[in-house]
């Protein structure tokens, strides 16, 4: 149960606001934005997702640059409120076809529509766009997503001059093409997360995969469709040892620790052909979620050396290498390294001539930061950072910063 739901703009701008109690003082977004932005408690630098003020919980998460936010006072979870909150963006993003602030201030009729049939009196009642079709009666105004920034996750990535997808079907799933036909069009993404820990001598320490197969459908009538995965995939580890398994299944084989699907795909066929049957729904929604581990080839390879420099200081030489190919570029790449606990002072130097890369050392959590804002596959960067201490370290910098 949720006593108000408001979104914000970075700027702290409200766009968006409902009370559906009247529990929680009409302020409550400010203070939220306040609180947020001036967050420093143990030696964080961001605030968490959920947090308590005066009595009230704040529930909020960030989807492409705006703040989605829940109030309440009472004891509710948190996992539920957060997943409210990213299928309400969701959801807008079906019928405005773009999120963003412009169009979230165009739409602003059509948004609360959305939101009184989302939520009664703070309680959810359905975050299906299909179910949500037989409620809502204002069209959207369509906003030009070619003046807007990519925003899906895949977004990332560019080959040669071209954009790749992420989520970036920008049509509202209300609307149709101009002349009233309808777009008979499907479009499907594959968006990995991928987490690897190296170790100062370059080495991998741990690497996982968590990945989502993202569809959105614009097929009149509902019909069936089938989705076909690699033949090899291979679902569980059956106990054997990662090396085990690749001499078993060859080196095409792709091993899934664990995987989920979306209520609407039949598995049917699944074990014979691994193939999914699947009526599409509505809007955007994740055919399969998954998560591996087996061993890959990282988008990066980073090596670390760190020397003592004297009494008090050090030097850390950062060097990071893009290991896919030169016509491929990636987009706001973000190198985080952690420092000893007794760190003061970081100064950088980059490379000669290097233009779109920004340094700095964040002193709340001990934190070296290096943004590239583009990587050219193939590339080499280096990074040199002089650290500076207030006492001394005995050897223990390279305890301290072993992991990057």
């Amino acid at each position: 149960m949720i006593s108000q739901f408001f979104v914000l703009s970075q700027r702290g701008d409200n766009i968006v606001f409902r009370d559906y109690r009247g529990e929680v003082a009409k302020g409550s977004a400010e203070i939220f934005f306040r609180k947020v932005k001036f967050w420093k408690e143990d030696g964080q630098e961001e605030a968490p997702p959920v947090f308590n003020v005066d009595g009230v919980n704040y529930f909020h998460v960030k989807v492409v640059g705006l703040l989605f936010v829940a109030t309440t006072r009472v004891n509710v979870s948190p996992s539920l409120v957060l997943e409210l909150l990213q299928r309400i963006a969701r959801v807008i993003k079906d019928y405005l076809g773009v999120l963003s602030e412009d169009s979230l201030r165009k739409n602003f009729v059509l948004v609360y529509e959305l939101l009184d049939e989302v939520i009664d009196f703070g309680y959810m009642q359905t975050t299906s766009t299909e179910v949500l079709k037989s409620y809502i009666f204002n069209e959207p105004i369509v906003v030009d997503a070619a003046r807007l920034q990519p925003l899906g996750p895949a977004a990332i990535f560019m080959q040669g001059t071209k954009r790749m997808p992420g989520t970036a079907i920008t049509k509202s799933v209300v609307a149709n093409e101009p002349g009233g036909r309808k777009r008979e069009e499907i479009f499907v993404d594959i968006i990995e997360k991928i987490s690897v820990t190296f170790s100062s001598s370059g080495y991998i320490l741990t690497s996982e995969i968590d990945g989502t197969i993202q569809m959105k459908s614009y097929l009149t009538g509902n019909p069936e469709i089938r989705l076909a995965l690699n033949e090899d995939l291979s679902i569980g580890r059956g106990g054997e040892s990662a090396n085990d398994y690749r001499s078993s299944y060859g080196s095409g084989a792709v091993i899934l620790d664990d995987c989920n699907f979306h209520e609407s795909v039949r598995l049917d066929s699944f074990d014979m052909d691994r193939t999914l049957a699947l009526v599409p729904p509505d809007g955007e929604f994740p055919v399969m979620n998954y998560r591996m581990t087996q061993e890959f080839k990282p988008p990066f390879h980073i090596n670390c050396l760190i020397e003592e420099a004297g009494h008090l200081k050090a030097e850390v030489i950062l060097k990071v290498r893009a290991e896919f190919p030169s016509n491929i570029t990636a987009n706001t790449v973000v190198l985080e390294m952690p420092l000893p606990k007794y760190t003061t002072r970081a100064s950088f130097e980059l490379e000669p001539g290097v233009t779109g890369q920004r340094t700095d050392f964040k002193g709340a959590n001990k934190k070296l930061e290096w943004d590239l804002e583009k990587f050219v596959g193939g590339v080499e960067h280096t990074l040199r950072a002089k650290l500076t201490f207030s006492q001394e370290l005995h050897g223990e910098i390279l305890a301290d910063s072993k992991e990057i």
